[in-house]
């Protein structure tokens, strides 16, 4: 019997589909992520379920909503007996390896996975928190400033660089590896960069790709904070205040170097798919590729991330199986969440029962086959985390974004008819029964009052446990890669030509 088809997930950290070509866009250059567009499906309405890294990536391993497991904001953890794609693919059989960032924080720095190739790039411990009762509007020292978009440009080597290096190269590592066991078991592999999140710095050779004067400025220009809406006013006063003054060169210098990130995120994939291409396993490998969240990278005047704005909300969603014709694209609304329950899906040729908790996501591979008249077309984007004070909550239906800021105030697009969301409707008499409708939606599925109560309740045991665990003996929950020195290369208690037989990795012309 064959084996099953290997999976290999991709996800870029901070990348929104409007900077990349497959998108639409005209001057970033990504040959890799185009081959995959090209042979597969490209969904066009996907959004992250919070445009935050933690909680973004605790919905994308476990199919629910981020909140569904408790996870808030960058000290949100999740429960290691939660299943994850990494338990579901491991009991199908899967061979399973994460490799680069996937931001868990806690303990468990496996969830499920088999092998993981690197640390991650930022802190596991419960570090960076916020209080809603406590901090109000303070400023918490690893807060984003605009300090990234002033100082943004060219840079040889950075300690992002380095982990996306590292990335690569195990990963690749690791592949070459598998196929010289034996491979019985097909492989699932996360890999994951943190490229193109800011600092927006790339080095000379990716600066080079483009012409300084080809970078395109925002659509949407600056927006006094006197004509903002709420919760981009909070926006304002969370990272901007002025203290930083950014003005256009600013502004084209650090889209050029997002623009640089890309590409080299870019290469670093095709290193890797060079590699299954070499081990003869491309034509036998599905590949989906994804982002954790978007970028506003200047648009309205805002940066970085925690906007329910598109470029912050929406993220890049193409999925490339062998055997399912490529060169697709689908309009319906998905989301991250939608990601697990679509590959144990692919891994079981759709079998049902495999799935033994509820799964707030949906399969998406009817819409890997075309249109699905029964898909809910539907999309939470949960904005939970540090710094607000209130559950804000964005949801796509159909064509239409509601954006609930808080009890009293709220925003709704038509994203069909204004992709760029310069008209709000929510006060439009023509569109209170939509309103209404997608408000009675949010409040079917949250109850706010108890849930603003358990997200203060998470962020008193963060406090709590933080602050215990900085007194005495530090104890770090860094996952730290293991080599096996003595039993590499000749290194070992095989012969020289015993080694040698096993080593060499051949195929057939």
């Amino acid at each position: 019997m064959s084996r099953k088809q290997n999976i290999l997930l991709i996800v870029a950290d901070q990348l929104a589909p409007h900077f990349l070509p497959a998108y639409g866009h005209k001057v970033t250059k990504t040959p890799n992520i185009d081959w995959i567009a090209d042979r597969g499906t490209v969904f066009d309405a996907a959004y992250t379920n919070s445009p935050l890294c933690v909680p973004a990536r605790a919905g994308l391993f476990t199919g629910q909503l981020p909140s569904h497991v408790g996870s808030y904001d960058s000290a949100g953890d999740f429960s290691s007996s939660t299943p994850t794609m990494g338990h579901y693919l491991r009991n199908l059989g899967y061979h399973t390896c994460i490799a680069g960032k996937c931001h868990f924080i806690g303990p468990d720095q496996l969830h499920g996975f088999e092998d993981r190739t690197t640390t991650d790039i930022c802190p596991a411990e419960m570090i960076w928190y916020s209080h809603w009762d406590r901090d109000g509007e303070s400023i918490l020292p690893w807060y984003h400033t605009f300090d990234n978009v002033v100082t943004s440009g060219i840079a040889e080597r950075s300690t992002q660089q380095d982990h996306d290096h590292s990335t690569a190269f195990t990963a690749s590592q690791w592949l070459y590896d598998w196929r010289r066991g034996s491979n019985e078991r097909p492989f699932f592999m996360h890999l994951s960069f943190t490229h193109p999140h800011d600092p927006y710095v790339t080095p000379q050779k990716y600066w080079d790709r483009f012409r300084h004067d080809d970078i395109d400025m925002p659509v949407t220009p600056y927006i006094p904070l006197d004509k903002r809406d709420p919760y981009s006013a909070w926006l304002y006063r969370h990272y901007d205040r002025s203290e930083i003054a950014v003005g256009d060169e600013d502004i084209r210098r650090s889209r050029h170097g997002y623009y640089g990130s890309i590409a080299l995120v870019d290469d670093l994939i095709g290193s890797v798919l060079d590699t299954l291409k070499s081990m003869r396993e491309l034509d036998n490998t599905i590949i989906l590729f994804t982002a954790d969240h978007g970028d506003m990278l200047g648009e309205r005047g805002q940066w970085y991330k925690m906007s329910p704005f598109e470029r912050s909300a929406r993220i890049p969603m193409i999925v490339s199986a062998p055997g399912i014709e490529g060169g697709k694209r689908s309009s319906r609304a998905t989301s991250q969440i939608d990601l697990l329950p679509t590959l144990v899906s692919l891994a079981t040729d759709g079998a049902e029962g495999q799935l033994v908790t509820p799964i707030d996501g949906n399969d998406m591979t009817p819409l890997l086959h075309g249109d699905d008249p029964s898909w809910p077309d539907t999309a939470v984007v949960e904005l939970f985390f540090e710094g607000l004070t209130q559950p804000a909550v964005a949801y796509r239906k159909g064509k239409y974004k509601y954006v609930r800021i808080n009890d009293a105030d709220s925003l709704l697009f038509d994203i069909a008819a204004d992709p760029e969301e310069q008209t709000d409707l929510s006060q439009d008499a023509s569109h209170q029964n939509v309103v209404t409708e997608l408000r009675d939606d949010l409040n079917r599925l949250y109850d706010f009052t108890a849930l603003r109560r358990d997200i203060v309740a998470a962020q008193d045991r963060h406090d709590l446990v933080c602050k215990a665990l900085a007194q005495g003996r530090l104890e770090r929950w860094a996952f730290q890669p293991f080599t096996d020195a003595g039993n590499q290369y000749y290194r070992t208690t095989k012969t020289w030509h015993e080694q040698e037989a096993t080593d060499f990795l051949r195929f057939d012309r």
